[in-house]
């Protein structure tokens, strides 16, 4: 999905924007409408794909568009998402149209996309006074099963499953293809509207050719924020290596600076602080990374135990002074790929996987008139000097995967394990 670089910086930038209907995009033509009801429909199209240009040429980082004639592009899409049959289509052209500018964090999404509810909770603080009118009392959920998937081909396959959510428990396997729910299409939000606490009957498939079965998951009420903290606490665990305890967390969102905190606590006083070698997962979710967040493994600096009366002890300045193995892919994005950058250049341990996506531009969100989210790169990144952007970082250690039909098998993991082991052993 799209991610996210907040930073001090920008923060100034996360604010909401609303802006009353205006003009049309330049070159638009009005449509006619012969009922008042298709003119009812038709100008609320209008009023919307003109919102999300208006926002779009006001805000997006680059005034020259990428080199793109944006007022062109406005004026060939205006009449195709107005002609558009349905919500969903019309999203899918107002999607074509911003990807005409060739950059990432720029997205339009309804509330039938899972991205919808992660990006509104993610900048909650800056859209605090628009989300009650689309949650009850601000408040981000929604009915799931803590799944992600990907649609090739017109196939929805599964490329993630968060870790303590009710996929994982279920059965359901990276790589499985979802033919349908209950029967009838997949949807990641749709399918589990209002269900939650009853079961969906799920109809997957495990190999491109192979037979379909069924596999029963109860959705529940989440709120993607606390979920992928729970989904990074979950997800600690030890693999036992050639006699050698090598730790293991995958950080499934870096929007929070919450999500560091428990990365430390699992180190300094958790599940990893007697693990013999680390391997820091940065595969796939969200971003929203700080470039700070990496001098946990820079060993010049003391770690501070705090004890106090009770006997409980703080650790300040938390440091893993052992190996450790970054993992990396084509899903990791944004502040992600900040830290794979300084991990791989200033020398803190071996990268395994492929490539990062390379989108590294900072977002913020925008809450539309009809509830919808526009989300839009508002600032230009570079890192030690370098631009990111379309160039992504590659890793030390290059081990493809392609997750579909993989049955739950993960080579690039299992590479990591033996490098850090071999680490461990010399």
């Amino acid at each position: 999905m799209v991610s996210i670089v907040p930073h001090r910086l920008a923060l100034p930038l996360l604010l909401l924007l609303l802006l009353p209907p205006g003009p049309m995009a330049p070159g638009a033509a009005r449509a006619d409408a012969p009922t008042p009801d298709a003119a009812a429909a038709t100008s609320s199209a209008a009023s919307l794909f003109d919102e999300v240009w208006r926002l779009t040429d006001e805000k997006f980082y680059d005034p020259h568009f990428n080199g793109r004639d944006w007022a062109a592009i406005g004026a060939r899409y205006r009449p195709l998402a107005l002609a558009a049959g349905s919500e969903s289509a019309r999203a899918e052209i107002i999607n074509r149209m911003l990807a005409e500018l060739g950059a990432s964090h720029i997205g339009f999404y309804t509330r039938e996309d899972r991205a919808y509810y992660d990006l509104a909770d993610i900048f909650s603080g800056a859209l605090r006074h628009e989300l009650p009118r689309v949650f009850p009392k601000g408040e981000v959920a929604y009915e799931g099963i803590g799944v992600l998937t990907r649609k090739t081909d017109d196939k929805v396959l599964i490329i993630g499953l968060l870790d303590g959510f009710p996929a994982a428990a279920a059965g359901l396997k990276t790589g499985d293809e979802i033919v349908a729910a209950d029967g009838a299409s997949f949807g990641e939000v749709s399918s589990f509207a209002g269900r939650e606490g009853q079961a969906v009957a799920l109809t997957i498939r495990r190999s491109a050719d192979g037979p379909t079965q069924e596999i029963a998951v109860t959705p529940v009420r989440i709120r993607p924020n606390q979920a992928y903290e729970k989904a990074i606490d979950a997800s600690v665990r030890i693999i036992e290596k050639e006699g050698r305890k090598i730790g293991y967390i995958r950080m499934w969102s870096y929007a929070r600076r919450g999500y560091q905190d428990t990365f430390e606590t699992q180190i300094s006083s958790g599940k990893l602080k007697d693990a013999d070698a680390l391997i820091w997962d940065l595969r796939d979710g969200w971003g929203g990374a700080q470039p700070s967040y990496l001098d946990i493994f820079d060993p010049r600096a003391p770690q501070m135990a705090v004890t106090g009366r009770n006997g409980e002890t703080e650790i300040v300045n938390a440091r893993w002074r052992k190996p450790v193995v970054l993992l990396v892919n084509g899903g990791s994005r944004s502040g992600k790929e900040v830290l794979a950058y300084g991990f791989k250049k200033y020398g803190f341990g071996p990268v395994v996987g492929t490539r990062t996506k390379g989108d590294v531009l900072a977002a913020t969100a925008f809450m539309l008139s009809d509830g919808s989210l526009l989300e839009l790169p508002v600032e230009d990144v570079r890192v030690d000097g370098e631009r990111l952007e379309g160039v992504g970082v590659a890793p030390t250690v290059e081990v493809p995967f392609a997750p579909e039909y993989s049955a739950g098998t993960d080579p690039q993991l299992d590479r990591a394990v033996e490098i850090a082991a071999h680490a461990l052993h010399g």
